[in-house]
């Protein structure tokens, strides 16, 4: 079943970017890891987000999400700023950040995993699975919900086995799963293919793609540049907390200042 089964309804129309940086300024301690950088996304795309380690890639992806206050600069989803707002507040908007080492519940099932990130509050769900049997005759809704969301990532057989038995690219494909359950319109996916083998990762951006093609933004950072330059459809280069360059990736694979910093001779 699409995505359009839990994309958010009623949402606006999108005419310019979905996502706009501006002057974004994040130091820790007198280091400057974002250093007034500025970029936006388009809506229904797969942007790619690419620079050496330490450029600031990371910790820009945190500020938009709203994990860290920036020092400096604007952040604006959907035609609304979001610096200064709480992270789950952004969440409930519909910009959702996935992480580099995923952050499964461990102990819990598949579906659990699941079923913690839906309606109602995150606690309460957290609560019930860990202190009491599951209710699932008050979550009929939220369970249909999710094994949707799991036929659509290929998890659906694995609902119930604990999240720790699952392998690394399974549990990528469960951090994306987690993701979808948020109802997002763009989702921050950090390394998303990182550790995961070849098979699953190629499994795992087939559900990108589709996703993208059924009206999700993605916006990703990869150190893989065989998955950048062959499933974005832009790019944007960070170095040293700043955009350095941004282009189709046929641009951005000739451009002499990213060859220079980042992709070599």
């Amino acid at each position: 079943m699409g995505a359009r089964s839990w994309v958010r309804a009623g949402g606006r129309t999108v005419s310019g970017p979905i996502l706009e940086v501006r002057g974004i300024v994040k130091t820790f301690g007198g280091i400057h890891a974002v250093d007034g950088c500025s970029l936006s996304v388009r809506p229904r795309t797969i942007t790619g987000l690419i620079g050496p380690n330490g450029a600031g890639k990371s910790t820009l992806f945190n500020v938009i999400a709203g994990l860290y206050a920036p020092d400096a600069g604007e952040v604006v989803f959907d035609g609304h700023r979001l610096d200064g707002t709480p992270a789950h507040e952004i969440v409930r908007r519909g910009l959702v950040k996935t992480f580099q080492i995923p952050r499964e519940f461990r102990n819990m099932t598949v579906l659990e995993n699941l079923m913690v990130v839906g309606p109602p509050a995150t606690g309460e769900r957290i609560r019930d699975l860990v202190f009491g049997p599951y209710d699932r005759r008050h979550d009929e809704d939220a369970i249909r919900k999710a094994e949707r969301v799991l036929e659509t990532v290929d998890l659906r057989s694995l609902r119930d086995e604990y999240a720790r038995n699952l392998s690394a690219g399974q549990k990528k494909l469960l951090e994306l799963a987690r993701a979808l359950m948020a109802d997002p319109k763009l989702v921050l996916l950090d390394e998303p293919v990182a550790g995961v083998n070849p098979t699953l990762t190629q499994h795992l951006l087939g559900v990108v793609e589709g996703l993208r093609g059924e009206g999700l933004t993605f916006f990703l950072i990869e150190h893989d540049m065989d998955v950048v330059m062959k499933r974005c459809e832009w790019i944007i280069v960070m170095h040293q907390g700043r955009t350095l360059a941004e282009g189709v990736p046929e641009a951005i694979k000739a451009n002499p200042a990213v060859i220079d910093s980042y992709l070599g001779g």
